[in-house]
C-alpha cells in the first residue's frame, strides 16, 4: 500500500462527491417533468416516440400495471436479442462473417443483457458481429439501466405521494432516462474514451506480422509432440467507444473484447481508467442525492450516500491491503549474497493484472464493479488473494447495494432502509415510521421477500452445482476451496446481475448457460416485482407527522445502523459458505498449501 495509491482512490472518491449533488438534482427535475436545460433538445423527440407509439404521457399507473409494462418490455427486447443472435450470419455489419450463436449461450447471452447483468460465455471478438454488438447488446446497455433507474423513480414516489394509488407512467420513466441522463451522458463519454485511444470503426479484423515469432510445441493425441511456429495475430476492433460509455454508465459491465477492460482497446490509459471507474458510481451517488430531493429529505439522502461510503472503504480497504501483500509461497527463495529471505513479489500480487494499471487501481476497480452491478474488471479476480476475491464476492453478497446498479443499488438499499427503522421501531416498543409513513406488516413481508430471494438462488444452484459432477464440477479449473468458490462467484455474480466472473469455472456449457440463466432472471425480476409491491403500498398511505418516538433517518446513528443491518444479513446468510472458500484457502495458503 502506497501513497500514490491511497491519493489515487481519494481523488476518485473526491469527484464522486462533488458530482453526486447537481447529478441528483437534475434527475429529480427530469422525473418530476421540472424545466430543464436539455427539454429544447429532447423534448420534441419525447413527444414525437409518444405519438409514435401511442404512449399518453399524463396516464399514470398502478404498481402491478407498472410491473406489468416493465415485464413485457424485457421479455419482448429478450427474444429480440436471441433472434438477432441467431440469425446473425444472415444479417449485415459481419464483416468476419460469424455464424449465429448457440441455441443455449444465445439465451444466455440475451437473459444476461435484459437483465443488466451482462455475463457473457463467450469470447464476444470471435463470436457476435457488430450488428449484434450494437443492435442487441449495447441496446440493452441502454435499455436495462433506463429500466433500473425507472423502477427506483417509482419506489421513491412511492415514499413521496400521500394516498395515492399510482407510481407514474413506466413509459415515460423509461423514455426520460434515457434522453434525459443516458443518452447525453454516453455521447460525452465515448468522445472521451475515443480521445485515449479506445477504437470506434467498422473495419474488419487486421492480420499483423509477429516481430518475433512464436514456437508452440502441442502434444497429439498419439502422443507425438508437434510443433507449430506462429507468424501472424489477428487484431480484433469495431464500434468499442459505443459500447464502452453505456456499458460504463449503465453499470452492464459486458465488454466488446474477452479480456474486457483490461484491454488496451477498451482502456487504454490511466485516464481512461479512471473514466470508467467513475462512469460506475456516477449515476448511483446521484440517485442518492436524488432520493433527497425528491423526498424533501436532502440530509436522508446523504445519510443513505454515507453507508455507502463506509461499505466501499471497507472493501476497497481490504482488497487493496490484501494485494499488496506477496504470495506466501513465494517467500522461500533466498538471496545468494547474504542467504536472507526474499519475496519474490516485493510489490505485492501483480498476477493477473495489467502493469499500467498496478495493484491500487486494479484494487479499486474491482471493488468499485462488484460494489455496483457493473462487472466490468481490468484484472483477473480468480488471481486475486483469497481475501482480495472473497471482497469482491461480499461486495455482490450484500445485495449489490454499495451504491449499485443503476436504479438497482438505491431501490436495494431502500429494503435495507425499511429493516432498519422497522428493527429501530422494535427497540423502543412503537409502530415504526419512515419518512412519514408507517411501515407495517405488508411492507416487511414485501422487504423480507426481496432479501430472502437472493440467498435462496445463490445458495440453492451453487449447491445443485456441487451435487452433479459430470455437470457442475466438471468444468472448473481449480479443485478445493477455491473450485468452490469459482462456482459460488459464478452464482453469486449473476444473482446480483453483476456479470463478473471467477474465469477458472468454464461455463459455456448446457447446464451453466441455463441455470445461471435461471438465476439472473430470479434476480432482477423476481426481485423487483415485491420491491414495487411495498411501493404500491407505501404510496396509498396517509403522511403523519414526526414525532418525539420517530427514529430520525438522517443522523450518524441512522447510518451506523443501517451499515450494521447490511452486513448482519449478508453475514449471517454467506459466512459458512464463505468460510469454506475463500476463508479456508487463505488459511490453507498460509499453511503451504494451494489449489
Amino acid at each position: 500500500m502506497t501513497a500514490n495509491g491511497w491519493i489515487q482512490i481519494f481523488l476518485f472518491f473526491g469527484a464522486l462527491l462533488v458530482s453526486a449533488k447537481p447529478l441528483g438534482v437534475y434527475m429529480a427535475k427530469v422525473f418530476a417533468h421540472e424545466k430543464t436545460f436539455m427539454d429544447i433538445l429532447f423534448r420534441p423527440v419525447e413527444r414525437l416516440i409518444y405519438r409514435v407509439v401511442g404512449i399518453d404521457e399524463g396516464q399514470e399507473m398502478r404498481w402491478t400495471e407498472y410491473a406489468t409494462s416493465m415485464l413485457w418490455l424485457s421479455l419482448i427486447s429478450l427474444l429480440l436479442t436471441y433472434a438477432l443472435q441467431r440469425l446473425q450470419q444472415y444479417l449485415p455489419l459481419n464483416p468476419q462473417h460469424f455464424p449465429g450463436v448457440a441455441p443455449d449461450l444465445a439465451l444466455n447471452t440475451a437473459i444476461s443483457f435484459t437483465t443488466n447483468t451482462n455475463w457473457q460465455s463467450y469470447i464476444p471478438e470471435t463470436t457476435v458481429s457488430y450488428l449484434t454488438q450494437m443492435a442487441a447488446l449495447a441496446y440493452h446497455n441502454f435499455l436495462s439501466a433506463a429500466t433500473g433507474i425507472a423502477v427506483a423513480v417509482a419506489f421513491v414516489r412511492g415514499i413521496c405521494r400521500n394516498e395515492s394509488k399510482t407510481l407514474g407512467n413506466f413509459w415515460v420513466d423509461v423514455t426520460r432516462a434515457c434522453l434525459w441522463v443516458l443518452l447525453p451522458m454516453c455521447f460525452i463519454w465515448a468522445l472521451l474514451l475515443v480521445s485515449q485511444g479506445v477504437v470506434q470503426n467498422f473495419h474488419p479484423y487486421v492480420q499483423a506480422k509477429l516481430v518475433q515469432p512464436q514456437a508452440i510445441t502441442t502434444i497429439g493425441s498419439d502422443g507425438n509432440p508437434t510443433t507449430q511456429t506462429i507468424t501472424t495475430q489477428t487484431i480484433a476492433q469495431g464500434p468499442v467507444a459505443s459500447q464502452e460509455a453505456p456499458k460504463m454508465l449503465g453499470t452492464n459491465g459486458g465488454g466488446f473484447f474477452n479480456a474486457n477492460s483490461a484491454h488496451p482497446y477498451e482502456n487504454p490509459t490511466p485516464f481512461s481508467n479512471f473514466l470508467e471507474m467513475f462512469a460506475i458510481f456516477l449515476i448511483p451517488a446521484g440517485l442518492t442525492a436524488m432520493l433527497g430531493k425528491m423526498t424533501r429529505a436532502p440530509a436522508h439522502g446523504w445519510a443513505v450516500f454515507a453507508a455507502m461510503s463506509v461499505l466501499f472503504f471497507a472493501g476497497v480497504t481490504t482488497t487493496y491491503y490484501a494485494e499488496s501483500q506477496a504470495n506466501p509461497l513465494l517467500q522461500t527463495a533466498t538471496l545468494h549474497v547474504n542467504q536472507k529471505p526474499s519475496s519474490l513479489q516485493p510489490g505485492g500480487n501483480m498476477e493477473g493484472k495489467e502493469v499500467r494499471f498496478g495493484i491500487a487501481d486494479s484494487a479499486l476497480f474491482a471493488s468499485i464493479t462488484t460494489d455496483a452491478s457493473c462487472g466490468a474488471v481490468n484484472s483477473m479476480h480468480d488471481s486475486f488473494m483469497p481475501l482480495g476475491g472473497m471482497v469482491t464476492l461480499i461486495n455482490m453478497m450484500l445485495g449489490e447495494v454499495v451504491f449499485g446498479g443503476v436504479g438497482a443499488g438505491l431501490y436495494g438499499m431502500l429494503i435495507f432502509v425499511i429493516l432498519s427503522v422497522f428493527i429501530a421501531g422494535l427497540m423502543v416498543g412503537r409502530t415504526p415510521e419512515y419518512l412519514g409513513k408507517k411501515i407495517e406488516s405488508f411492507d416487511i413481508k414485501m422487504a423480507m421477500l426481496y432479501v430472502l430471494i437472493f440467498p435462496l438462488s445463490i445458495l440453492g444452484f451453487s449447491a445443485i452445482a456441487l451435487m452433479m459432477p459430470h455437470l457442475g464440477l466438471a468444468f472448473l479449473g481449480n479443485s478445493g476451496p477455491h473450485g468452490l468458490t469459482e462456482i459460488l462467484y459464478a452464482y453469486t455474480s449473476t444473482t446480483a446481475n453483476n456479470g463478473s466472473a471467477f474465469a477458472g469455472l468454464n461455463a459455456n456449457t448446457h447446464w451453466y448457460n441455463l441455470s445461471l440463466g435461471a438465476a439472473m432472471l430470479i434476480g432482477r425480476f423476481l426481485m423487483i416485482v415485491p420491491m414495487l409491491a411495498l411501493a404500491g403500498n407505501l404510496a396509498r398511505k396517509n403522511l403523519v407527522p414526526a414525532s418525539s418516538g420517530t427514529f430520525p433517518v438522517h443522523t450518524p446513528l441512522f447510518t451506523a445502523l443501517l451499515v450494521g443491518v447490511v452486513l448482519i444479513v449478508g453475514a449471517l446468510t454467506f459466512f459458512p459458505a464463505l468460510s469454506l472458500g475463500p476463508i479456508l484457502e487463505h488459511l490453507l495458503l498460509h499453511a503451504g498449501k494451494a489449489f
